[in-house]
Parts: structure tokens; C-alpha cells; sequence
């Protein structure tokens, strides 16, 4: 049975902003969902069991308690709620959950915030951060510094079938489309997501000093792991034209 089961009834909301981490391309969404709460030291809210959703329990470090792979955290003063989720969610899955999460929405007059990841290689620039919008959405992207998306494009996945429930529904929500790397986890693109597009909408502020630690540190892993592959490459056996030998 599709429901939200709160655990933390002290919890008080009055018209919170939620943001949404499922895992996707760079994992940016669950990379800055998990991050915003750890810094603001949310509360475990509730669990979310929705049609769809893996039938996994998950536990923690240190923590012999399992619970739901989905689960919503909350914080009463910042009247924020984040999606926190460790597993993905199936393709054919995506409409059962969206509905799901969108009754939830409803009953809460909760105003989602819906992270996504657009694949790009690295370079020296930082990533673009893009936002789209549903209903009045476009009055708290007013608030981020974000761009038009500069041609057009699809989002699939958990968040993209979230975004068409709200277009179906004209739910005021909104949409944070960020370059990511296509290949390995991106905190840098998720602390664009942060600064520039979940505090100014959301009205909070959010250090993110541990996320830019995180990104050199996977830029330091993934240079040496290109050093490692050519020098794999030069040291393997393979064929060359005779002529150089000559």
C-alpha cells in the first residue's frame, strides 16, 4: 500500500520546499540532497513506501536499525524537507512513484524542488545549471541564478515522471537541470546545484566547503586512474607497422 508513514510527529511544516535526490547522471541530485541534509542535521521524518520502490531494507553505520530505502528528512525551522534515496528507481516504476510522492505533495502543500543531471565531459569551465519550471515555478527560479535551457531536451527517470505529474496536476514546482559528468559522481556539479539554485529558492544557506573537498579529491582519483590506464597502454602487447622498427 502507497503511503508516507511519519516517525517524527514533533516535526511542524507549515508550507515546507522539498528537495528531491534520486540517483541519477553524476548522482548530483542525491549527492546535494544528502549533503544539504547533513549540514542543516535533519531529521529522519518519515519513510516512504510507494508502489514501485525496491523491496530492500537498508541500515546504517553504527546502526543495527533498518529502514525503507526512501525516506524523507526534515527540518521545522527552515520548513525544508529532503528526499534522500539509496536505491534507484526502475524505469517502469516511475509513474507508480511519482503519483505516490504528488498525493503527498497535496496533503502537505509542499513545494517540490527537482534535481537532475545533464551528461557533459569535463572541462575547465564550471558546469551550467538550467532551470524549467510547472504552474507559477517560475517566480522561485526568478530567485536562482539559472539559465534557459539552451536547446531543448527531455528528463526521464523518478524525477522526470515527478515533473509530468506536476505539469498534469499545475502544480506550481520547479526543475534544476546541471552539467554533470557522465561517467563518475560530480560534487562540484552538485554544489552548483546548492548555491546558486537550492538556497535561493529554498531561502537557506548551506556550507559546502566538504563538497569541494570531495570534488578534488575525485579529480586527484580520476587523473591518476588515466595514468594508470596508459601506462596499462603502453606496456600491453599490440601490433605496430614494421616501418618503425627500421
Amino acid at each position: 500500500m502507497a503511503r508516507i508513514s511519519v516517525l517524527d510527529e514533533a516535526v511542524e511544516l507549515e508550507d515546507p520546499t522539498l528537495v528531491e535526490g534520486f540517483p541519477g547522471v553524476g548522482l548530483v541530485g542525491k549527492i546535494a540532497t544528502d549533503h544539504v541534509i547533513e549540514v542543516h542535521e535533519m531529521t529522519h521524518y518519515a519513510n516512504v513506501h510507494c508502489d514501485g520502490l525496491p523491496p530492500v531494507a537498508v541500515y546504517g553505520e553504527d546502526d543495527p536499525a533498518v529502514t525503507t530505502p526512501v525516506r524523507l528528512y526534515a527540518d521545522s525551522d527552515l520548513d525544508l524537507v529532503a528526499l534522500r534515496s539509496d536505491v534507484p528507481v526502475h524505469p517502469n516504476a516511475a509513474t507508480e512513484v511519482a503519483g505516490c510522492l504528488d498525493s503527498w505533495f497535496d496533503e502537505t502543500g509542499t513545494f517540490p524542488v527537482f534535481l537532475s543531471g545533464l551528461g557533459r565531459e569535463k572541462d575547465e569551465e564550471p558546469p551550467e545549471l538550467y532551470g524549467i519550471a510547472t504552474g507559477e515555478g517560475g517566480e522561485a527560479l526568478s530567485r536562482a541564478t539559472v539559465s534557459d535551457p539552451p536547446e531543448a531536451g527531455l528528463v526521464s527517470g523518478p524525477t522526470g515522471a515527478m515533473l509530468a505529474e506536476a505539469l498534469e496536476r499545475g502544480r506550481d514546482a520547479v526543475g534544476l537541470v546541471v552539467e554533470s559528468d557522465p561517467q563518475f559522481p560530480d560534487p562540484e556539479a552538485a554544489r552548483r546545484l546548492i548555491v546558486d539554485g537550492i538556497d535561493p529558492i529554498a531561502g537557506t544557506e548551506t556550507p559546502t566547503d566538504g563538497l569541494t573537498d570531495q570534488a578534488t579529491e575525485i579529480q586527484d582519483a580520476k587523473q591518476k586512474l588515466a595514468e594508470r590506464m596508459q601506462q596499462a597502454t603502453e606496456e600491453s602487447s599490440q601490433a605496430e607497422p614494421l616501418k618503425m622498427f627500421q
